[in-house]
């Protein structure tokens, strides 16, 4: 990308306190290819290495699989106090900001008015950041840690009241605030520099207080083209990964064979859905399937809490928000811990996942929270989707718990099927079967909305931080998404599907070390707006 002297000149001008945006052109050295709009360094390199993956992948699928298998287990068993400690600032950061006197300033500047309602704002940022993992994880974590399923946390005695507890408590850990921390870091510090300083929206930009003009460069692009590949393989992996799961529901629930072809089928009907989806836009699209999937959900949580345990979910919420508490420094130490095993397959591998997350879900979320301010969005992107999930799990799981602990059902043996504990659940409350017809629209649509925001992201990326790109190029990258899917179901089945993990789980490492960074860069920048929002002093 061209030199960004004078856009550092101009950033420079807060030692005069007056309000400045860049002018660098954003697309200044794109290229048209197929009639898309790309930035021809991060798109080519980005290409390139996701073949080049792919085919070793399936050529070497044993091979691959246990290089990147040891790669991710070297990196979470040798730098967990790294994970921990970064994530843990992750939390304190937010809500600093969300205390500081740098909450008042707005994205966008002071009078940018907000492009969606907080409703539809909000539905899009939960569809994004994880909605789909809790469909399964929901019921199938707590369970799993109440029955000794893979360990305990903290090693506690299985099948006890104290194993019950926990099992909620890290359940809502790894699904609450950190993991929204993450996605809030990433998210504001786009928004901001996008929206307040006139840089691209693409990542490169969060840097550009400490790298100056070097964001354009080559350093940039491998901060882009990383991005590039943490999204895509993480998006085709939980496609690849969540297609065998619905399948497994669908055969549960309708005795449909649960074979390649039913997981075929079910990732083309979500790329087809997907590709409307994102041909219609943000506005047309994207917004109206996340409002359906927040109106299913809503509906399918209210309807197991009448036909459920409805005392027995009340006191849950309570338990959890306990518990979190209580548990919450004792699940955050990595010192000593005899619970290791549990600690690395579970807390430490979650929080690798969620960063290689960030940079999808956090550039998603700053594409649609133009014109809130920085203690709107901390308290939208952190602390309201905390409490929506300890709802959530208090539903899902506190009913999973009822029927296990009073021995009703599969669940009371423990998972036997992660894909298929929701189903075991609902077999065993009124009306199962409408429970579970609507559980697996949700689990669709809830798969499209991830996949037509990645698409909107990766596309913003390629096209050097453009939000406003072909139509056929935002079909391009969902249709990738979903080939890159079925190429690997096809060609090495869950072992290629776990390698691809594997991968995208190890870029969590360097990326946590990338998000720190990002804070400071981004305190940096907050700080040169703030007096923005400073009465003057009257003499």
């Amino acid at each position: 990308m061209k030199s960004a002297v004078e856009s550092r000149k101009r950033y420079n001008k807060r030692k005069t306190k007056e309000l400045y945006h860049t002018d660098y052109c954003i697309g200044q050295d794109n290229v048209n290819v197929w009639g898309m709009d790309i930035h021809n360094p991060v798109f080519g390199t980005s290409a390139a290495l996701i073949l080049l993956f792919i085919v070793l992948t399936l050529v070497f699928p044993d091979g691959a699989n246990h290089i990147l298998t040891t790669a991710r287990s070297w990196s979470i068993n040798n730098f967990d106090w790294f994970f921990i400690v970064g994530c843990n600032i992750f939390v304190l950061f937010c809500v600093f900001l969300l205390l500081s006197p740098v909450g008042k300033i707005r994205l966008g500047g002071k009078d940018a008015k907000a492009q969606f309602s907080y409703l539809s704002w909000f539905s899009m940022l939960f569809a994004a950041g994880m909605g789909i993992g809790l469909m399964f994880w929901s019921v199938a974590e707590p369970v799993a840690y109440y029955t000794d399923w893979f360990g305990t946390p903290l090693n506690v005695a299985a099948r006890t009241e104290e194993a019950r507890t926990l099992a909620l408590s890290a359940t809502i850990y790894h699904w609450g605030l950190h993991p929204w921390a993450i996605y809030a870091v990433v998210g504001l510090a786009l928004a901001f520099f996008s929206y307040n300083k006139g840089l691209p929206l693409t990542i490169r930009s969060a840097f550009f207080p400490l790298l100056g003009e070097r964001c354009w460069g080559a350093i940039g692009n491998f901060i882009d083209i990383l991005a590039v590949l943490a999204t895509i393989f993480g998006l085709a992996t939980s496609l690849g990964f969540g297609a065998q799961q619905a399948a497994a529901g669908l055969s549960h629930l309708f005795g449909i064979s649960n074979g390649l072809g039913t997981q075929i089928g079910f990732i083309i009907v979500v790329t087809t859905i997907a590709i409307i989806s994102v041909a219609r836009g943000l506005d047309a699209g994207v917004k109206i399937l996340s409002n359906i999937n927040m109106f299913i959900a809503a509906g399918l949580i209210a309807l197991i809490v009448v036909v459920g345990p409805t005392l027995s979910i009340v006191h849950t919420f309570g338990d959890i928000a306990v518990g979190y508490v209580d548990n919450f420094i004792p699940l955050s130490n990595w010192i000593g811990r005899d619970d290791a095993e549990w600690f690395h397959g579970w807390t430490v591998f979650y929080w690798a996942w969620w960063v290689s997350w960030s940079p999808f879900v956090g550039m998603f979320i700053a594409r649609v929270s133009k014109g809130r301010t920085v203690r709107e969005f901390i308290t939208a992107v952190l602390l309201i989707p905390t409490l929506v999930t300890m709802v959530w799990l208090s539903v899902m799981g506190g009913t999973a718990l009822q029927q296990t602990t009073s021995g009703i059902g599969e669940l009371s043996s423990g998972i036997s099927d992660v894909a298929l504990a929701m189903y075991q659940m609902f077999d065993h409350l009124p009306v199962s079967t409408l429970l579970s017809v609507v559980g697996t629209l949700l689990i669709l649509v809830f798969f499209v909305t991830s996949s037509d925001s990645g698409s909107l992201v990766i596309d913003s990326i390629i096209a050097g931080g453009k939000e406003d790109v072909p139509v056929g190029q935002r079909v391009f990258w969902a249709v990738v998404e979903g080939l890159i899917a079925m190429t690997l179901l096809v060609g090495g089945g869950s072992e290629a599907l776990t390698a691809l993990q594997a991968g995208a789980v190890t870029t969590g490492l360097p990326f946590t070390l990338v998000l720190i960074i990002m804070c400071w860069s981004l305190y940096k920048g907050l700080r040169s707006e703030q007096h923005l929002y400073t009465k003057p002093a009257v003499v």
